[in-house]
């Protein structure tokens, strides 16, 4: 039997930011977002200006960027490192000026490749900032998903760890024609002397903290995704330094961040829902981010939402399956009071994880759709809204949804065919 939509009898926490629905649809311009984000003193766009070097400059450079939390220690409680927006500016300065003194400059293509570590994400931010065009790789990857992916993104530069080129990287090195300068990152904390390597953290503590941002453009490319390859060669899906206002108001409407939040986005950046969503939509919003080294471990997880206070939570259906797997005894421990919204991305979303939310957590997990090729949230349950389980959503403001059904006319040879709408 079905079970019946979810609806607001109560009114949020947080007053969110999209109430009528119609009405923002009607007001929305995405000409006005942009012109409120692309701000730079040299009239470009950028979107590590936008995400880091202007909340640097201003009253939030002391508010945590991100939280990195590292292994348990006695009791559960985890070791953490937190880089306010400040220090990720003087970070990623520093990874600006590493790029240029290898000669790296814009439009050539890095690629990183490791796990959830903080030289990850300044990598991803200094490499925007040096107009370099910048490709995740998800750390699973095994050789030849990587040497696939940079010969057909003809990298220059690759960051990766020590035991992560050694194990899947140095040898295929020879099959990478364009691959110029790979920076390694010792996982033990000590420096790397790997033939052929440079030692990243070195060239950092080398280089200046200060570094004028390269200029760019709302058209410049910023971000080179791939598709998983699971329908053949994986395609790459180019963005640009204007996709910025898709991150922003995605992020306004979607997610509904406001700059007091604590996020936790559970994607890795190796996909693009880590990346847009781990790293570049949070940072415009000014919030904390949550960043967990960890595999994923139910109780751990449960530990993070209460001990850092979660209060907005973007997760995948798998993982929730897995939290539903684990059972309803692990979550009665802990208490989630800060949390008022759950989102879920990646896969369809079955009702009854929807409703598992509702009943363990105290709140409804809200589906929303997008793809690696539209880079941002394109249709959504927002938190102002009822919820019929088992549906995406609406289109966000901005967004037009339209289902088009084709109907083939084929020759009976089979060789020539089209389509009518």
């Amino acid at each position: 039997m079905a079970r019946p939509a979810i609806i607001r009898k109560t009114a949020p926490r947080v007053a969110p930011h999209l109430v009528d629905y119609e009405q923002a649809r009607a007001g929305f311009s995405w000409d006005r977002i942009r012109r409120s984000l692309c701000d730079q003193p040299d009239g470009g766009c950028n979107i590590a200006y936008e995400a880091v070097d202007r909340h640097a400059l201003s009253a939030i450079r002391e508010r945590t960027a991100f939280r990195f939390l590292g292994a348990a220690g006695a009791g559960g409680s985890m070791a953490s490192r937190d880089i306010t927006y400040g220090e990720l500016f003087r970070l990623t300065c520093r990874y600006t000026n590493v790029l240029r003194q290898l000669g790296i400059g814009k439009g050539d293509r890095l690629f990183v490749l490791s796990g959830r570590i903080p030289e990850l994400y300044i990598a991803v931010l200094g490499g925007l900032r040096n107009g370099t065009v910048v490709s995740p790789l998800f750390s699973a990857f095994g050789p030849e998903p990587i040497a696939t992916r940079i010969r057909l993104g003809a990298g220059r530069v690759l960051v990766t760890t020590d035991l992560l080129y050694l194990r899947k990287v140095e040898k295929i090195r020879d099959q990478l024609p364009t691959l110029e300068h790979v920076l390694l990152v010792g996982e033990n904390g000590k420096r790397t002397d790997i033939p052929g390597t440079l030692d990243l953290r070195r060239l950092m503590n080398e280089a200046s903290e200060q570094a004028e941002i390269t200029p760019t453009t709302a058209d410049d490319m910023s971000l080179l995704h791939f598709t998983s390859g699971t329908t053949g060669t994986p395609k790459g899906a180019m963005h640009v330094h204007g996709a910025v206002a898709t991150h922003y108001a995605t992020g306004l409407y979607a997610l509904d961040l406001h700059p007091q939040d604590v996020f936790w986005c559970t994607a890795d950046p190796g996909w693009v829902t880590g990346t847009s969503y781990g790293i570049i939509a949070p940072l415009l919003h000014g919030v904390t981010s949550i960043i967990d080294t960890a595999d994923f471990d139910a109780e751990r997880w449960y530990r993070i939402l209460q001990d850092q206070a979660v209060t907005v939570w973007y997760t995948a259906p798998t993982a929730i399956r897995m939290l539903m797997k684990a059972g309803a005894e692990i979550p009665r421990k802990y208490r989630f009071p800060e949390l008022r919204f759950i989102a879920s991305v990646g896969e369809p979303l079955n009702p009854e994880a929807v409703w598992w939310g509702q009943e363990v957590l105290g709140l409804p997990i809200h589906d929303n759709w997008w793809q690696t090729e539209t880079g941002g949230i394109m249709i959504a349950n927002t938190p102002a809204f009822d919820i019929k389980p088992g549906s995406m959503g609406r289109p966000l403001p901005g967004i037009d949804a339209c289902i088009v059904q084709a109907n083939w006319r084929c020759s009976a040879a089979g060789l020539r065919c089209s389509a009518a709408t």
